[in-house]
């Protein structure tokens, strides 16, 4: 059963109109429009706030008050989204692999589309590397949208999303097709959101993936990808991150918050 959400609320929030039915169109104009808007970021975190996933929590930071999460919050909402205007969804978790070959717990949200055409691939909430549009569950596929690719290829039972920035194939996330529920990413939630150790306690970072331009921030390092080039600043201060986190990001925060890190 579909969670409760104001539809007309989270359109509104993510620029489109309804109404819509639950067709391949449908889901691909949601995706690209959901991660235009909502940015990835994880600053509550670094102001000492818990992360909630009730549906009505996320709902009403990132839809009422305009923030953006992390992939547990994005998906969420995003699932509710979906379901509420019909689609069959199963919440997966995967492995994130980004940068190391090392296993690691299963920390991340996605989702799993089912259609006429056949099962797809939903993720709004990887960030800048990540998905604006959703992949059909094949293998060797490519989707390539400006000069950013992803494809899907197997390893026995488990699925690895590959990601392809510039010029070469690395593996973002590897996962397999076995239901997650609600309770699970609670569990997840909590240790990436609160575990000494956890990079989303260690750093800040906001993030925005749209088709012509993608931009990441991390820490006091902000990287504009657009056109196939990449430019590379440094914010100054915490009055300069402040500003950055809302020209980037449309993150709107009041003058003099302080976060846990970065270092100035």
């Amino acid at each position: 059963m579909a969670a409760k959400l104001d539809l007309d609320a989270y359109l509104a929030r993510i620029g489109v109109r309804g109404p819509y039915a639950p067709t391949l169109d449908t889901l691909a104009a949601l995706h690209r429009a959901h991660c235009a808007a909502i940015p990835f970021e994880n600053l509550d975190i670094l102001l000492g706030r818990p992360i909630s996933l009730d549906v009505a929590a996320v709902e009403a930071k990132l839809v009422a008050a305009r923030r953006g999460g992390y992939c547990f919050e994005q998906n969420t909402l995003f699932q509710a989204a979906l379901e509420t205007l019909g689609f069959r969804v199963t919440a997966l978790a995967a492995r994130v692999r980004a940068g190391t070959a090392d296993i690691r717990p299963r920390t991340h949200m996605l989702l799993r589309v089912d259609l006429p055409q056949g099962a797809f691939g939903a993720d709004v909430g990887f960030g800048a590397d990540g998905l604006v549009q959703p992949v059909p569950l094949a293998q060797g596929h490519e989707t390539w949208v400006e000069s950013v690719g992803h494809r899907l290829r197997r390893e026995g039972d488990v699925w690895v999303l590959q990601g392809n920035v510039a010029g070469d194939w690395s593996a973002l996330y590897a996962f397999t097709l076995e239901p997650h529920h609600a309770v699970d990413f609670v569990m997840a939630n909590h240790f990436t959101s609160t575990y000494p150790g956890s990079p989303f306690v260690l750093n800040l970072t906001a993030q925005r993936a749209r088709a012509e331009r993608r931009v990441a921030l991390r820490n006091r390092d902000l990287v504009v990808r657009e056109r196939g080039s990449a430019t590379a600043t440094t914010v100054r201060d915490p009055a300069h991150l402040i500003e950055v986190l809302e020209a980037e990001f449309g993150l709107v925060l009041p003058a003099g918050t302080r976060f846990r890190c970065p270092e100035f």
